[in-house]
């Protein structure tokens, strides 16, 4: 027995120093080819030994084996050699088709299946400014500065704000260090005070205090060509957002809320496609259409969906008053901390913007509730035919795993898991696969949702597509 003991742990400290032999390869790539490296779409970017012992492990879901770190220990190192052009990489696929393949010579294989790539230079970097600075604002603060490995990337310039006070520099670093629900920033900040800028993981922020969208000079600063993102929600129309237009170093503008008149409302992954040169002001639709619209497609694109309901069931948010107060809206004046304050969700019919086909097909309500982050969506819909229960989970299982919106779908099932487990999700929605309900053709299905992580990480994802750098996926995904 004690010999045995004795074997796994050896087992495991071997795990180890592969992955820790792995960590600066796929560091080194990541800021200095912009290669992207992933197992079964979990990231290995900035992970620790144990992160991506784990991810390996995750594949026992898919291959019903636990991946081996020998296998993807070799193809990193014979890839720190190729040094690859910007590609997003998945290393299980890669060491899949490897085996499948028959293959004796790693180095010809992988030149030959990341061909697109081999010869491929560093994208050049895209100038950021935040407009607001708010609990999206700062979330995808903490993403792009994450993701800043290289110059090549998004270029976090700038946020623009109204002076809240003297000390309005210290207080905006120090609420971009600390969350009360998505914990330390990772990593260092400091206050540049005679700059009135912040400094955080190298990342230099300059802090520009602006009443007026049209009249803040960026390129004093530097700044051209830049994606601004608004996530103020005080404009949502193509006139208003049209202001940030005017401004010398603006060239397209993206709003963090659901856009109003013709405007291209983006869900990333299901219709991001349809951006081009002319959508010069854009949306990135809400969290809650952003978590819900990719799971109807497929099951769209599957069973059809004749009609539905979306009920949200969905986290308080800081429109809400703490506790009772004169607020504009129906039922939010009530305080958030202690009720369950049902309101309406423009959701439902804001997915016919992303997936058109949807039109006229739901309706939809939302409850807040008194928990700060993660929501659900709960999707009661009846199909064009009869399926299980089964056959539904399976399909959405494989989907998470495999499919090409398996960045915004996930799938868990789990007789414990609870809302807070999903804070820091990077997916746009989450299945809850013991919580699916089929019977004929009508079906209920649970979606989970980080109403903020997740969301801002869909927001990148569409700042990326306009900047023009986000890496195309090798192998490519299942459509």
């Amino acid at each position: 027995m004690i010999q045995r003991a004795d074997a796994h742990l050896e087992a495991w400290k071997a795990k180890q120093e592969l992955a820790e032999r792995m960590i600066p390869l796929i560091g080194q790539l990541y800021r200095d080819r912009d290669v992207v490296m992933s197992v079964h779409g979990r990231s290995l970017i900035g992970r620790s030994p144990i992160d991506i012992i784990r991810a390996h492990s995750f594949a026992r879901k898919i291959d019903d084996v636990e991946l081996p770190l020998e296998d993807t220990s070799a193809i990193v190192e014979a890839l720190s050699k190729i040094q690859p052009g910007p590609v997003s990489i998945d290393l299980a696929l890669l060491a899949a088709g490897f085996r499948a393949a028959g293959a004796t010579d790693l180095d010809a294989y992988l030149r030959e299946t990341l061909a697109p790539a081999i010869n491929a230079g560093p994208s050049t970097g895209t100038d950021v400014v935040l407009y607001g600075f708010g609990r999206i604002g700062r979330l995808l603060a903490r993403i792009i500065i994450d993701h800043a490995g290289s110059a090549n990337g998004l270029n976090l310039r700038a946020i623009v704000v109204r002076k809240g006070g003297e000390n309005d520099l210290m207080k905006r670093a120090n609420l971009l260090r600390r969350d009360s629900v998505h914990g330390p920033f990772n990593g260092t900040i400091r206050v540049l005070e005679d700059e009135n800028a912040i400094l955080a993981n190298g990342v230099r922020i300059q802090v520009i205090y602006s009443n007026d969208p049209a009249a803040v000079d960026y390129t004093q600063y530097g700044i051209k060509d830049a994606i601004l993102v608004d996530n103020t929600g005080r404009w949502r129309d193509a006139e208003g957002l049209g202001q940030h237009l005017k401004n010398e170093g603006i060239a397209r503008v993206l709003l963090t809320a659901p856009g109003k008149g013709d405007m291209l409302n983006v869900v990333y992954g299901v219709n991001s496609d349809k951006i081009d040169d002319s959508h010069t002001i854009l949306s990135a639709a809400s969290c809650t259409t952003n978590a819900i619209t990719p799971v109807l497609k497929v099951l769209n694109d599957r069973y059809g969906v004749k009609r539905g309901h979306v009920e949200t069931v969905h986290s308080y948010t800081n429109d809400q008053n703490l506790i009772d107060n004169f607020h504009n809206g129906d039922r939010r004046g009530r305080s958030a901390a202690l009720n369950m304050v049902l309101t309406e969700t423009g959701a439902a019919k804001a997915v016919s913007k992303a997936l058109p086909e949807f039109e006229g097909k739901l309706t939809g309500n939302a409850i807040r509730v008194p928990t700060p982050d993660v929501s659900m969506a709960v999707l009661n819909l009846q199909l064009e035919r009869e399926t299980t229960r089964e056959d539904i989970n399976e399909f959405l299982e494989q989907v998470s795993l495999t499919g090409a919106l398996r960045t915004q779908i996930d799938f868990v099932e789990s007789p414990e898991i609870v809302s807070s487990d999903f804070v820091g999700s990077n997916r746009a929605g989450i299945v809850d696969g013991l919580a699916t309900i089929v019977t004929g053709d009508s079906a209920v299905v649970y979606v989970w949702y980080d109403n903020e992580y997740g969301y801002s990480c869909q927001v990148v994802r569409v700042i990326e597509k306009l900047a023009g750098n986000h890496p195309a996926h090798l192998p490519a995904l299942d459509a």
